[in-house]
């Protein structure tokens, strides 16, 4: 039996994520019952910081970032209670041998670590951990993404960890996958017979995934630029939900049977080629504009400099399998998007003959749409094909109309969760179901590297698009001229 974890050292514990999300997710574990009595946090960043000190940084980021009929102080102070702060700097022994001895009396095989840090601090991390004593058998790591900027670095990354690391005992994470409506895409497939029979080439015409955000670069200057949508967003995310919607029925529900559908899935991606990429693909990179009501500036303007770098991509994708040979994936992300939307468009084919046209006039009939919305709400909506009231003289007129499921009212006695409580756990308990395994990063950069090697040798530039528009003009054409078009 995998037995919980009771320390967790956090690297980057002074960093906006573990701000806004890692801290408030152990404060509601802890308010839930699910953090073992003697769980202890052991804190770490560059900055020295005494233990109180830290404690009340963490107090106010709690006070911040969690609903204040939610917050209790008392509560906080007990989360807080459990916190010690060591200073580390990868590459410092002397550091890394001060937080082992503060360690000193705790059980080393019942140890997780998270690190919320670079990625070119994984590496040298763990490798101090190690050569303090602090790595064993069970020790159990979890690493942020990204895991490399492509498939030789992942590879470099990978190999570095998995020298500490047997791969059981490496959770890399997505945070999308924490998700309750992510999630719910399997409760959906493979729980309901409605859908399952008709997931697949016969009845489904096309899949659009879409994540918008109305952001720009809000901070992330560094780390941008050079980066671009395609590795930050498509890379892990819009490929881990892909290979959700699009995986075959894994055995059982745990981290070995629905891993290995999902590798299967990443695998069977059609790679891209120069022509395909130009004629697949779209790069955008928004100027200036009005987001929301808001005046913004363009990406090279917040750079303050010229890049290719692109902010927008919108991709016509296929899976090569017998469950889906010739269906499109229609994937599209971007910056300074007109909303935050994130959703899952399942389009399926009309129906094979249509009765309602005898008459000479037309029927409206529409094809049935699945809508699952990731965000911001979370819902799922399924339009059906009803006939309006009415005598019907001359025809029989029908109309779309909506099957709404809003998870919010419908689980409303029930407290959305932050993704990161989901994976906190799951860490903490040993459960990898929910992050990514060695060889699914690899798929994923082995597709996205020949989408770049097109782009760099099609010479397929970025294409302007203003901000607060749903990307360039070229992206629409991606999809009308295959009939379809963008669900907004």
């Amino acid at each position: 039996m995998i037995s919980s974890c009771n320390t967790l050292i956090l690297f980057g514990a002074t960093g906006d994520l573990a701000a806004r999300m890692l801290f408030p997710s152990l404060y509601n574990l802890q308010q839930d019952g699910l953090l073992p009595d003697d769980f202890l946090v052991v804190a770490s960043g560059r900055s020295e910081h005494a233990d109180d000190e830290f404690r009340a940084q963490v107090d106010a980021a709690l006070a911040r970032t969690i609903d204040a009929e939610r917050y209790e102080a008392e509560a906080s102070k007990r989360l807080t209670d459990r916190i010690i702060y060591s200073a580390v700097e990868a590459g410092n022994t002397k550091q890394f041998e001060a937080l082992a001895q503060r360690l000193a009396d705790r059980d080393k095989d019942r140890v997780a670590v998270y690190l919320s840090t670079p990625p070119a601090l994984f590496a040298p991390t763990a490798q101090g951990l190690a050569d303090a004593g602090l790595v064993t058998p069970s020790t159990r790591i979890a690493m942020e993404k990204p895991i490399g900027h492509d498939l030789a670095s992942s590879r470099a990354v990978n190999d570095a960890i998995g020298r500490l690391f047997e791969e059981e005992r490496i959770f890399r994470v997505d945070h999308y996958l924490g998700k309750e409506t992510v999630q719910n895409l399997i409760a959906l497939r493979f729980a309901n017979m409605l859908f399952e029979p008709l997931w697949n080439a016969h009845a489904i015409d096309h899949v659009q995934i879409t994540v918008g955000e109305t952001v720009g670069l809000e901070g992330r200057v560094s780390y941008y630029d050079g980066v671009g949508a395609l590795r930050d967003m498509v890379q892990n995310h819009m490929l881990q939900i892909l290979s959700i919607i699009a995986m075959e029925p894994p055995a059982r529900f745990d981290s070995t049977a629905v891993r290995d559908e999902k590798v299967k899935v990443l695998r069977s991606l059609r790679p891209f080629t120069p022509e395909t990429a130009k004629a697949n693909s779209v790069r955008g990179q928004y100027a200036g504009g009005a987001v929301t009501g808001e005046i913004v500036k363009g990406y090279d303007e917040e750079l303050g400099k010229p890049s290719d770098t692109e902010t927008f991509v919108a991709l016509k994708a296929y899976i090569d399998n017998w469950r889906w040979a010739g269906v499109p994936f229609y994937l599209r992300t971007g910056k300074r998007m007109p909303a935050r939307h994130s959703e899952i468009i399942i389009r399926f084919k009309p129906v094979a003959h249509s009765i309602f046209g005898n008459r000479g006039l037309g029927t409206g009939l529409e094809p049935n749409t699945l809508v699952i919305r990731l965000q911001p709400q979370e819902n799922i909506r399924l339009s059906i094909m009803a006939k309006e009231p009415g005598l019907d003289r001359g025809n029989v007129k029908l109309r779309e109309v909506g099957l709404d499921v809003s998870l919010a009212t419908a689980f409303a006695a029930q407290r959305r969760r932050i993704a990161y409580e989901r994976l906190l756990l799951d860490l903490i308990e040993g459960d990898a179901t929910l992050f990514v395994r060695r060889d699914e990063v690899e798929a994923q950069w082995q597709w996205i590297d020949s989408i770049i090697s097109g782009w760099q040798q099609a010479e397929v530039k970025v294409a302007g698009y203003a901000a607060g528009n749903w990307g360039p003009s070229s992206a629409i054409a991606l999809i009308e001229r295959d009939g379809a078009s963008w669900h907004e």
